[in-house]
């Protein structure tokens, strides 16, 4: 039962990598990357700052991987609909969707969700700080190849930095070709 349970669940997260970052069609990107591509590096990124900041790397990673599991059940919402729609709940979206997991599994999701929704830990803010970092990154990157409709995100993204060390990643970001890898 318990295989069962988990097997549903992970075909449920299956969706995230059909689901695209809507928000990027209205810049003008046909083919924007999916909840999972962004999710992947948010993850990545959570890891390296809380490891620059004293944090807990895996922690904040694992919060990472969950702060978006939620639009499985809702869609990628872009802020131009929150006149229109009441943000959902995170946690009770969560809730519902963890509901028929073992007591562990679900526990551990439940506590990530809200540990990341209340940004009371240092690894939540640096999972925060990903997900805003990784959207400045894909913004530059989007510019790059001729999206011109992207310094909203930039500037949304800058405003929402709480640690240093994200600080200093997206003042670089913005200096750097999104290619500057090769050359290092």
């Amino acid at each position: 039962m318990t295989g069962d349970r988990i097997a549903a669940f992970g075909y449920e997260l299956g969706v995230l990598k059909r689901i695209r970052r809507a928000g990027w069609w209205q810049a003008g990107v046909r083919d924007p990357e999916s909840v999972a591509e962004h999710t992947m590096r948010v993850a990545q990124l959570a890891g390296l700052l809380a490891a620059e900041e004293g944090a807990n790397p895996d922690r904040a990673a694992y919060l990472a991987l969950w702060h978006d599991t939620q639009e499985t059940r809702t869609g990628d919402l872009p802020h131009s609909a929150k006149p229109y729609v009441d943000k959902p709940d995170p946690r009770r979206i969560t809730a519902g969707q963890t509901s028929a997991l073992p007591e562990a599994s679900r526990d551990s999701v439940r506590h990530a969700v809200d540990e990341y929704e209340t940004a009371a830990s240092p690894e939540a803010r640096c999972a925060r700080d990903a997900d805003k970092l990784e959207m400045l990154l894909q913004a530059v990157e989007y510019r790059d190849v001729g999206v011109a409709g992207v310094a909203e995100w930039i500037d949304s993204a800058l405003r929402s930095l709480t640690t240093t060390t994200a600080r200093r990643v997206a003042d670089a970001a913005l200096t750097l070709p999104p290619l500057a890898w090769r050359e290092q």
